[in-house]
C-alpha cells in the first residue's frame, strides 16, 4: 500500500466536545500538497452514530477541503471504552473526465491506494464547566424565589382591606342591634302605660301598697335589661368570628 499522499488535521484523532445531547462536530482538513488531483473517501466503523459532509470527492493540486464529521446525540457512559475510528482513504486521479467516482473506487487496485486512520476522543466538560451551567441553572429559581417574596409582601394589603370590610360590617351590625334596642325601649315604654291603664280600670277599688308597685315596677324595668344581655351576646359572638 502506498503512503498517503494528502496532509490530515488532525492526523491522529478526531476529538468531539459533550455534552452529547445535541449534534457535536469535528473538523477534519483535507490537503493536497501534490501536483495530481486525488480521489479521497471518509468511512468509519459506525456509520449509525456519525454524519459525513463531504464524504467523498476530489481535491485538486494545492488544494484543501474541510470535512465535517458530525456525532449524533446520544446518552454518554464513561465506563464504555470507545472504539470508534476512522478512515481517510485516497488515490490518485486518472488523467481526463470522471463519469463515476463510485465505479472508479470499484475499479482501484489495492495497491494504489492510501489509507490513513483517526481514532475518535470524547471529552467531557470539566468540573468549573459544569460548575458555571449549575449556577445558571440556579438563576431563574432565584426570581421565581422574588416573584414569591413580592406576591407575599402585598398579602398584608388584602388582609388589611379585608378587615376593613369586616369592620365596617361589625359597625353596621352594632347599628342595627342599637336600633333594635332603642325600639325594644320604646315598646317596653308603651307596655308600661298600657299595663298601668289596666291596672287602674280592672281595681277601681284598690289602692297599691307600696311594695305592690315596687315589684310591678322591678317586673317591668327587668324586661328592658334582658333585652340588653341578648344584643351584647350577640355582639360578643360576632366579635369572636372576626377574631378567628
Amino acid at each position: 500500500m502506498a503512503k498517503q499522499v494528502l496532509r490530515l488535521e488532525p492526523d491522529i484523532e478526531l476529538k468531539f466536545k459533550g455534552p452529547f445531547t445535541d449534534v457535536v462536530t469535528s473538523e477534519l482538513k483535507l490537503t493536497n500538497p501534490s501536483d495530481q488531483k486525488v480521489c479521497f473517501k471518509v468511512k468509519t466503523t459506525a456509520p449509525k452514530r456519525y454524519c459525513v459532509r463531504p464524504n467523498s470527492g476530489i481535491i485538486d493540486p494545492n488544494q484543501s477541503v474541510n470535512v465535517s464529521v458530525m456525532l449524533q446525540p446520544f446518552d454518554y457512559d464513561p465506563l464504555e471504552k470507545n472504539k470508534h475510528k476512522f478512515m481517510v482513504q485516497t488515490m490518485f486521479a486518472p488523467d481526463g473526465p470522471i463519469e463515476s467516482q463510485e465505479q472508479l473506487w470499484k475499479e482501484a487496485k489495492p495497491e494504489s491506494l492510501m489509507d490513513s486512520k483517526l481514532k475518535c476522543l470524547f471529552e467531557i466538560p470539566n468540573d468549573n464547566n459544569q460548575t458555571r451551567e449549575e449556577t445558571e441553572k440556579i438563576k431563574p429559581v432565584k426570581q421565581v424565589q422574588l416573584e414569591t417574596s413580592q406576591t407575599i409582601k402585598s398579602s398584608p394589603e388584602s388582609e388589611g382591606r379585608k378587615g376593613e370590610s369586616d369592620k365596617q360590617r361589625l359597625q353596621a351590625e352594632i347599628e342595627k342591634l342599637q336600633d333594635e334596642n332603642k325600639s325594644l325601649k320604646d315598646s317596653e315604654a308603651r307596655l308600661r302605660k298600657t299595663a298601668l291603664k289596666e291596672t287602674v280600670s280592672s281595681t277601681p277599688s284598690y289602692t297599691p301598697t307600696p311594695e305592690t308597685k315596687q315589684d310591678l315596677m322591678s317586673q317591668i324595668t327587668a324586661f328592658p335589661n334582658i333585652v340588653i344581655i341578648i344584643a351584647a351576646l350577640i355582639i360578643g359572638v360576632i366579635l369572636g368570628k372576626m377574631l378567628l
